[in-house]
């Protein structure tokens, strides 16, 4: 039955001139059918330099608004429209609009992990792997982070020169992790590196071998001649992990399931191709002052 839901995604794909882009968290079935599997922001991007005018996201709603960020005229719709992300919940637009107004000379920085509303109130929007280049580039000595407490304290870490404000958000299932947890797979997998995610906290961090964004994590695995890994992310990274390494073994510290991310199922898919689910909407004034943000994003990158 998968399989023949399967055949009958891409070829309705094809006859409504889509393109379906799957995160690193989705589940094996999703990624096999996308034409790009990878980060948030990197699939916002194909999305926008795509010739398809129909863009199927399979992952949570603020990704699915940050190519519709990017590609005003195209449409865009997320499958399961209920996946949301905890994290991006934890920043409220009138929140943090009161703490820019007691932070005024701060240089407001948002993670990609947040809504498009959030976005228009930010100067930059940062990635975690592009995080640390673009502080660098910012003369600001005060820094208003949000929403990952972790990630933020963890670029702080860097900058000892700069102030850094960070909002008391964080992804539960990274935030799950403890130092325990990373200790006691140590003591089942003796001398095997661990990879993690800067979304984890810093005692989990502190025990790391490796820090780095979901494909920064399959990337080092995949070029490092080690044959087993901790891995201390979503395990929806599994599928790409075991299909570029096959000889390879990973183990996870803890169950790491972000409940959002397993939503999409291929029906889902089909019923978004196939005219069932609504495409993302965005207020227009909203939308260009969340896309400055992105857009800052390059400028300072360079």
């Amino acid at each position: 039955m998968t399989n023949q839901l399967s055949e009958k995604i891409l070829k309705l794909k094809k006859e409504k001139n889509a393109i379906i882009l799957a995160h690193l968290y989705q589940i094996p079935e999703i990624q096999e059918i996308a034409d790009y599997v990878g980060d948030s922001y990197y699939l916002s991007q194909v999305a926008r330099d795509a010739k398809e005018d129909l863009i199927i996201f399979c992952g949570v709603k603020f990704m699915a608004e940050s190519a519709k960020v990017l590609s005003p005229e195209k449409t865009v719709i997320l499958p399961a429209p209920n996946a949301g992300c905890p994290m991006a919940d934890m920043a409220e637009v009138e929140d943090v609009e009161e703490m820019i107004k007691k932070y005024p000379d701060a240089f407001k920085v948002c993670y990609i992990n947040s809504s498009y509303e959030v976005k228009a109130l930010c100067d930059a929007s940062v990635t975690s792997s592009s995080a640390l280049n673009i502080i660098k580039n910012i003369p600001n000595k005060q820094i208003l982070f949000l929403p990952d407490q972790n990630l933020g304290g963890y670029i702080s870490e860097f900058f000892p020169e700069k102030e850094f404000i960070l909002w008391r958000g964080f992804c539960p299932t990274h935030h799950r992790i403890t130092a325990e947890d990373i200790i006691k797979a140590k003591e089942e997998h003796p001398n095997v590196k661990v990879l993690s995610h800067p979304e984890c906290s810093k005692e989990v961090r502190d025990l790391s071998d490796y820090i780095g964004s979901t494909s920064g994590i399959i990337n080092y695995a995949t070029e490092c001649e080690d044959k087993e890994f901790i891995i201390a992310t979503e395990e929806g990274v599994l599928h790409q992990l075991k299909k570029k390494n096959p000889d390879k073994k990973f183990y996870f510290p803890e169950v790491m399931v972000c409940p959002n991310m397993k939503k999409t199922r291929l029906q889902d898919v089909y019923d978004a191709l196939d005219g069932k689910k609504e495409e993302v909407i965005l207020d227009e004034e909203i939308r260009k002052k969340a896309l400055t943000s992105l857009e800052n994003m390059h400028k300072l990158g360079n």
